[in-house]
Order: C-alpha cells, then sequence, then structure tokens
C-alpha cells in the first residue's frame, strides 16, 4: 500500500510553508496558545497543500477484470454461437471477486455486458454493430476504456484487420497495464467464390478486339456463371468451373463504342454465403468517333437520327421511360439531345444526373422545341431549366387570356409522406407560373373537402404559398364531393379559360354520376386534367374523368414528375406559349455567318422563351424571342432551338439544303473539350477515410480541381494537395463506400485550363476478400505481454503486472484542514479558557462516575465475603472430595458411615480478594470517622 500524487507541483509549496512557520517560531516567544495557533494554522495549510496535490492511496487489488472481445464481422459470422459457449466456459471458472464483460465489434465497437462479478450467462449478442469491416482498433480502444486499472482483453478473432491500425493502440494498453489474449477463430469460407480483379487495357480503340482478364477465388471446385459487362450492356455470358485457390480467365471483345468504358464482371453459384464480393469494376477509355445520345417523345421518331448518322456521327435512341439511372451511362456520350420530350416522363433524379454531366463533366446538351418541350413539357423550375440558356417564363405574361384553375388534391392517409411533399411543391411552382390576375383555387380532400384557398384572382402569393404548404395528410378517400365543389367554384366565374387538375392514388369511397357532373362542367368551358399516383389509383376512373373533361390523364410511377405535371398543365391551359406566326429569323451570331450567306429560310412556330442573362442570343424572331441560344454551364456547353425538327414548326427552314449542315455543326458545337486523362489513379483506404493518388508522368506543379460524383449524382467532398511534382493526393472526408465512381479533373494552369474526365473503383471490403487484410494482432499480443492459444483455461489467470486500485483521500484532507482551520480561528478569538473550562468539567465528570461506580463495587464485595464466612460457620455445607463446590448434606438418625479419608490441609475459604476487600472496607471506615 502507499500514496500517490496526481498533481505533483502543489507539493513545492511545502518549502515556502515551512520556512514561514519556522521564521515566526524563532522570531519571537510565544505563549502557550499562541504555540497551539500555530500549530493548528500550520497543520490546516499543510493538509490543504496535500489536497491540492490530489493524494491517492494504493492498494493491491485481487480482483482480476477481463474484457471478452467479440469480431462480429462478416467473415466469422456464423461463429457468435461458439463465442458464447466459451465466454460462458471461461466465467464459470474464474473466482468470486473476479469480474468480466463482453464487447463486439466489427467497423464499431459495441458494449454487450457491462464488467460485474456476475456469472449470470448471455445468451445472443444485441449490439449494433457494422459487419462490413473490422476495425480491431475500435474494438481494442472501446475495451480498454472499461479498464481504467488495467486487466485483461481477450480477444475471439480471425485476425483479420480490415480498417484502423491496430498497432497504434499498443502504447495506449501498455499505459493501462492491459494484457491482450487471442483466441483465433477460423473464417467462414465453406462456400465461397469471389472476383478478385478484372483488367482491361487503359486506352481502348473503337474497331480493336481487346482482352479482358477476371481473377476469381474459390473455397471448392464448383460449377458457377461468369457475366462481364460493358456500359450496363452484357457481353459475354459463360457457364464455367473454378478450381479451388486461384483462377484465372481470359475473354477477347471488339470495342463497339468511344468515350469512358466501364467493365463489370460478376460471379454467381449455388451456396454463395457471401455474393459481396462478386463483383468487380475497371475502367477505360477508348478513342473513336463521336457518340450522342438521343432522347425522342414517346409516339414520335425523331428525324435527327439519320442526319447525324450521315456524318458518321453514332446515335443511341431513347424513349424517355428507358433512360438510364447511373452517371456512367450519360459520360460515355459527347451531348446529349432532347428532341420535343416532355418533363412528365422524366423523374427528377435522372434530370439531375444529366445536370450533372453537363456542370461537372462537360457533356454537351440540346434542346429541340416542339409541343411537348420547354414550358409546354413542363421544364418550369427543374434541372433541366438550369442547364438551359433560357427561361420557361415568358416576358409576356400580361398578353395571356384570363385563367381560372382549381387544384383538387387528395391528401388521405396513403398520400403521406414523399407523395404529399411532392404533390404541395407542385401546386406552390403553379402560384409562380400565375399572374395576379388568374384565379386559383385548392381544395384538398380525405374523406370530405377541405377548402386550403378560396377560388379568387391571386393578390398574396406568398400567403397562397404558406396555406398549400401547410397541407397535411390523414383520413380516407372520397373523390365526388370535392371534385362538385370545385366545378361550383368556377362555374359562374367570368374568365376565358376554366381548368382543373385532379391527384389521387386512391379510389374513391362513394360514387356518384361522374359522367352527368363532367360534361355538365365541360359545357361551362371548364376543363379537367387527372393524375393517377401510383398502384393503388382508380386509373380507370381517372382516364375517363379526363376525356369527359377534355383535359390530359397522366399515369404517375414516379412521384417526383408530379411537379412538372402542374406545370404543364397551367402552361398549356393558357396555350399563348406557342408563337404561330410566319417569321425570317434573325442571324445574332457570327458563327452562323457562312452558313447563311444565301439568306434565312422561313420558319412558321417557335415556343416562347426568355433568355438568361449571360446567355448568347444567335437566332432570334421578330419579336426578339430566342429561337437559338447558347451559353456555358460549367464545364459544358447547352443550346435551345425553341422551334421543332419536324418541318410542322420550322416550315422551310427543315426543307432547306443547309438544314443537315445546321444540325450537324450545332451538334459538333456542343462537343465537350477534355483531353485523354495524363493521371494514373491508385486508391487506398487510410484511417477512416479513402485518399487516392494521382501521378503524371509530364511533372506537373499546377494546382488540380477535383470534382468526385457517386453514380447518383452525389457529390463527394475532397481535398486536393500537391506532394511531389507530378504527384497529387485526393483526401476524402470518410471511407468511400465500394463501388464507381466519376472524376472530372481540372488542370488550372498558368496559360490554359484542361478538363479531364475520368473514373475509379473502390474495390469491396478486404473483410470479403481471401487475401485478407492485415494481421496485427500477433504484434498486440507479444507487445503487451500477452497469450495467443485456442484455450480459455487461462482467461483469469494472475497479470504479469498486478493491478492497484486507488481511493482519493482529497476530500478527507481538504474536510480535516478546513477543521484545523476553523479551531484556529477559535482560539485566536476566545483563547483556551473555554476549552480549559470544558476539559475540567468532563473530568470531573468522569471522576464522580468512576467513585460511584466504586462504591457499587465494594459493596458488591462485601456481601460476597459474608456469604463466605457464612458458608465456613455452617455445618451443613462441607467440602466433598469429588467435587471442589460445596455439595449439601441431608441430616437423618441413621448412622453415618465412616470413611476412611486422607488428610489434608484444610483450604481457607476467604481468598486474597476477600482480604483486599477487607482492607478497603477497614480503610473506608477510618476515611468515614
Amino acid at each position: 500500500m502507499g500514496v500517490e500524487f496526481n498533481e505533483v507541483l502543489w507539493l513545492w509549496f511545502l518549502i515556502p510553508l515551512g520556512f514561514v512557520l519556522f521564521l515566526y517560531a524563532k522570531g519571537q516567544p510565544l505563549r502557550k496558545d499562541g504555540k497551539i495557533i500555530l500549530v493548528l494554522r500550520g497543520s490546516a495549510m499543510f493538509l490543504l497543500i496535500l489536497a491540492l496535490a490530489d493524494p491517492s492511496v494504493v492498494f493491491p487489488d485481487k480482483a482480476k477484470s477481463v474484457i471478452f472481445l467479440a469480431d462480429r464481422s462478416a467473415s466469422v459470422s456464423t461463429k457468435e454461437d461458439q463465442i458464447l459457449e466459451l465466454i460462458s466456459q471461461a466465467s464459470n471458472d474464474m473466482n468470486e471477486q473476479d469480474r468480466y464483460g463482453v464487447v463486439s465489434f466489427g467497423e464499431n465497437a459495441e458494449i454487450e455486458r457491462t464488467v460485474s462479478d456476475s456469472k449470470q450467462e448471455m445468451d445472443s449478442f444485441r449490439g449494433e454493430v457494422n459487419a462490413g469491416d473490422t476495425n480491431l482498433q475500435e474494438g481494442l480502444e472501446y475495451s480498454s476504456n472499461l479498464l481504467p486499472d488495467g486487466g485483461r482483453i481477450v480477444a475471439f478473432t480471425d485476425g483479420k484487420e480490415t480498417l484502423g491500425s491496430g498497432e497504434d493502440i499498443i502504447p495506449i494498453l501498455n499505459g493501462k497495464k492491459i494484457e491482450v489474449d487471442w483466441i483465433p477463430v477460423s473464417s467462414d469460407r465453406s462456400e465461397d467464390v469471389a472476383v478478385q480483379s478484372v483488367s482491361v487495357p487503359p486506352i481502348q480503340y473503337e474497331g480493336e478486339e481487346t482482352n479482358i482478364k477476371v481473377n476469381t477465388y474459390s473455397t471448392n471446385q464448383k460449377e458457377v456463371e461468369m457475366r462481364v459487362s460493358l456500359n450496363d450492356k452484357t457481353i459475354i455470358k459463360k457457364n464455367l468451373t473454378v478450381q479451388e485457390g486461384e483462377n484465372e480467365f481470359t475473354f477477347k471483345h471488339a470495342v463497339g463504342s468511344s468515350g469512358m468504358l466501364v467493365y463489370k464482371a460478376e460471379v454467381f453459384s449455388k451456396g454463395d454465403e457471401h455474393p459481396e464480393n462478386n463483383t468487380m469494376f475497371q475502367l477505360a477509355r477508348s478513342e473513336g468517333p463521336a457518340k450522342v445520345m438521343l432522347v425522342e417523345n414517346s409516339s414520335d421518331e425523331s428525324a435527327l437520327t439519320p442526319i447525324l448518322n450521315s456524318k458518321g456521327v453514332t446515335v443511341d435512341v431513347y424513349k424517355p421511360e428507358q433512360l438510364p439511372g447511373k452517371l456512367t451511362s450519360y459520360l460515355q456520350y459527347q451531348s446529349i439531345l432532347f428532341d420535343n420530350v416532355p418533363a412528365t416522363s422524366i423523374p427528377q433524379e435522372k434530370m439531375l444526373l444529366m445536370e450533372k454531366s453537363v456542370k461537372e463533366f462537360g457533356r454537351g446538351f440540346i434542346m429541340f422545341g416542339g409541343s411537348d418541350s420547354f414550358a409546354l413539357g413542363g421544364y418550369f423550375k427543374t434541372p433541366i431549366e438550369r442547364l438551359l440558356p433560357v427561361d420557361m417564363d415568358v416576358k409576356g405574361k400580361k398578353e395571356l387570356p384570363s385563367l381560372g384553375l382549381v387544384i383538387v388534391l387528395d391528401r388521405s392517409g396513403s398520400m403521406n409522406g414523399h407523395k404529399i411533399a411532392l404533390a404541395k411543391e407542385a401546386a406552390a411552382r403553379t402560384v409562380s407560373l400565375l399572374r395576379d390576375k388568374d384565379t386559383l383555387g385548392v381544395i384538398a380532400f380525405d374523406d370530405r373537402p377541405w377548402e386550403i384557398v378560396k377560388t379568387k384572382p391571386l393578390t398574396d402569393r406568398k400567403k397562397v404559398e404558406e396555406q398549400i404548404r401547410s397541407i397535411s395528410s390523414g383520413g380516407g378517400t372520397e373523390i365526388f364531393t370535392s371534385l362538385q365543389q370545385a366545378y361550383e367554384s368556377l362555374e359562374n366565374l367570368p374568365l376565358k379559360r376554366k381548368h382543373i387538375v385532379l391527384l389521387t392514388d386512391g379510389q374513391s369511397a362513394t360514387t356518384g354520376s361522374y359522367q352527368n357532373l363532367v360534361e355538365e362542367g365541360h359545357d361551362k368551358q371548364i376543363t379537367l386534367s387527372t393524375v393517377a399516383i401510383g398502384e393503388g389509383a382508380d386509373r380507370a376512373l381517372l382516364d375517363d374523368l379526363s376525356q369527359w373533361g377534355k383535359g390530359r390523364f397522366y399515369d404517375v410511377v414516379d412521384a417526383s414528375v408530379i411537379p412538372s405535371i402542374l406545370t404543364r398543365e397551367t402552361v398549356i391551359t393558357t396555350r399563348t406559349y406557342i408563337e404561330d406566326q410566319p417569321f425570317y429569323p434573325r442571324i445574332a451570331s457570327a458563327e452562323w455567318s457562312t452558313l447563311f450567306q444565301d439568306g434565312v429560310p422561313e420558319m412558321n412556330a417557335y415556343i416562347a422563351t426568355s433568355l438568361k442573362g449571360t446567355a448568347q442570343m444567335e437566332m432570334e424572331s421578330g419579336k426578339e424571342d430566342p429561337v437559338l441560344a447558347t451559353w456555358r454551364y460549367g464545364l459544358g456547353r447547352s443550346f435551345a432551338f425553341t422551334s421543332d425538327t419536324s418541318g410542322k414548326w420550322t416550315g422551310d427552314f427543315a426543307r432547306w439544303k443547309g438544314w443537315p449542315v445546321f444540325v450537324n455543326d450545332l451538334v459538333d458545337r456542343s462537343f465537350p473539350d477534355i483531353s485523354s486523362n495524363p493521371f494514373t489513379i491508385d486508391v487506398k483506404e487510410g484511417k477512416g477515410n479513402t485518399q487516392l493518388n494521382l501521378s503524371s508522368s509530364e511533372g506537373n506543379v499546377s494546382p488540380l480541381e477535383v470534382t468526385v460524383l457517386t453514380e447518383s449524382g452525389k457529390t463527394i467532398p475532397a481535398t486536393t494537395r500537391i506532394k511531389a511534382p507530378g504527384d497529387y493526393e485526393v483526401l476524402f472526408e470518410e471511407r468511400l463506400a465500394p463501388g464507381l465512381y466519376n472524376m472530372n479533373i481540372s488542370n488550372k494552369g498558368e496559360s490554359s485550363e484542361s478538363s479531364y474526365q475520368t473514373g475509379f473503383s473502390v474495390p469491396y471490403s478486404k473483410e470479403y476478400s481471401f487475401r485478407g487484410g492485415d494481421r496485427a494482432l500477433d504484434t498486440i499480443v507479444e507487445k503487451t505481454d500477452g497469450k495467443k492459444s485456442s484455450s480459455l483455461k487461462d482467461a483469469f489467470r494472475d497479470l504479469h503486472t498486478r493491478s492497484y486500485k486507488e481511493q482519493s483521500i482529497q476530500s478527507a484532507l481538504i474536510i480535516a484542514g478546513f477543521l484545523l482551520f476553523f479551531s484556529e480561528i477559535f482560539v485566536r478569538r476566545f483563547g483556551l479558557g473555554p476549552l480549559m473550562t470544558l476539559y475540567k468539567s468532563v473530568k470531573s465528570h468522569k471522576t464522580s462516575d468512576t467513585r460511584v461506580k466504586e462504591k457499587g463495587n465494594v459493596e458488591q464485595l462485601g456481601k460476597k465475603v459474608a456469604r463466605n464466612r457464612q458458608h465456613d460457620q455452617n455445618p451443613r455445607w462441607q467440602k466433598t472430595d469429588s467435587s471442589p463446590s460445596l455439595q449439601a448434606t441431608s441430616v437423618t438418625n441413621e448412622p453415618v458411615k465412616k470413611v476412611k479419608r486422607e488428610k489434608k490441609k484444610p483450604e481457607p475459604i476467604i481468598s486474597q480478594d476477600d482480604e483486599r476487600l477487607e482492607r478497603l472496607l477497614e480503610a473506608k471506615k477510618r476515611r468515614g470517622k
């Protein structure tokens, strides 16, 4: 046992304290109370200084504390019951004073059982642990925090560390005197086939044959299906036999496209326990002819395809519903063309991917007009409008006919969440499209109608938007009454155009005469469009309502298109966005001076739009509206051609001999200026994050601007720094999930700026890899004096370094110091008189108590002497040989039988104590006289 001080520096104050007390005592003679004051004051200061040094009494701890650290990562996921059984067996061997706790870990660590001496068994692990990685460092650090006084950690794991650095925790473990034992647990590899790598040449050329190498690993011989895809299109599909161990397969494929190439290798087999390791990616780039994505109307075929093919441009044609949902699918094209495509057919997420491909990766974009494009297509406030050089709203709103619009919105319980939020956003957008004199009404319904916005002219837009956004969901669905109320609110209003939009995702609880209601409304110039949201909507009824009401029916699968639908309905109702007076466009850009040197053909119509502030007008109408406009959006360039491509609106322009040249030149101008990537990319996993090493043989020292996006279009924050000429490091704030990432590298040199578009893939965690991770546990066990064993017999053995407990005595010293301090104040104020008086009073009280006690003892002893004398004089009591005690003899007339006894010297009845008592009695009598 000993004493430890946590704040040793405070003890230096004892030196000046002793010096001051010495000078004070030596300087003048002290009275008795002065000495006491000096002692009290010095003692109080001494105790307070000791308290400030934070002392603790340290004594040996016989109990041993053990943390069982259980690996619950994917590689040992089937071993949990085995680990629990081992922990149960070990707890039965511990002593009564021993304690143990349980911690589980994967990517993170969680406590399963607090440290205690209870032997209650655990039936299962309950902590929320991410099994995708083995973070040994996290598990050991978490466990060490539960052993502040030292102890032992027993780790159940396969030792494969895939995240963190376990060796970094060794100094902490040694500092806390914690030993680490390792009970090896075998990995789960009974049935597994993994793709370990896929390799292709980084630069390829269209038309050449390239080699694709795929390396796999299998736990046993079995049949598998191998698939290799290029840009999400399967190019190889074969049934193969893999042998136990590593396997390499080589395939040949003719490159049929240019641009960015994304190869994906997959393997499938029966009984595969870890599908996470079945896929690997590899990226390459192909040089060849230009390639564009053409999105055409679902009901028509675009006239642009043969024009572009005639110049050797590769064209991939998509319908709106066929558009891909991955960013790399758009990056393989130099430009994206929209030919009369409505926004109501394109989900918001896919619009965002197109916007990212233009802004962040320099792709081109061209929107061609028609009755389903621009404002008429519902692009108001969409990502596509953001990237275009024109606004969908027009300057001539004052010329629009008077409009009355009522939105009938389903707010029943089934609309809760994403659907009701998008519906409210759609209604709010409609407010922005209407003029102040236009009439708007909003009716929300469940099992009854709720008038949210009274049908009247707009006067306070902000208030109306707040009312719309206040709609909440709940209740059933009853359509007829609400629709009837909408018709009644419009039928008597003096408006040129009256329109109702009904949105619902359910079926009405009642049936009314819908056909009579809608047809009577149409007779009063009220039209009706309907929107069916999701699978539960009554499509048949809604389709009939739109036909009876001379409107449009929208069958919505993706709720994100709802805002575009309401926008389109609002615009179509006015019908004034189409400028259909024949005109000769004016050429406003020198880019086209050569092509139009012989004159400009006549056009019939276009869609009215407004030029954005920094955009460039290249062709304009007689009303100074844009016919062709362009601007740079981020790294890309976009164009807006507000007439159509079919010839209906373009008229003589589409029949003109220079029309194919115009189209091809326009598409060429939209192509990005992107060089081949001069950088090699190396992906590394850091401590809790991912980092990229970019190397260039050119030895660049110019700063790089790196943009990284996921396949869904999410931007990943990254920091770039120069390590050496031509050597850069890209650091991410967190660890990237396995998968494919797209990257644009902008080299901001002194004289020019160049852009490189590439990508990289993050492989699956080493947790699922047969090549394994770092095995740091061997070093940790050795450095902490632990033990590697397959048995738990010694889990509670004596520690190499005996553990100790600390008990702080700081509070006790503070209390004692203050008591002495207050005592010193008392003595200085009142002197020693009160204390002496108190002392004498207590002493005299004790003396009187002693005399009373003595008197009582003397009387008791006197009585005892008297009894003894009486015994001696009474013949009825005799001493016998058989017993040292006195026995009574009975008095009878029978003759006493004489027994010859050995004569003994009679023993005195009165003992020495009795004699002393007699002397005390005589002394008492004399004092009495």
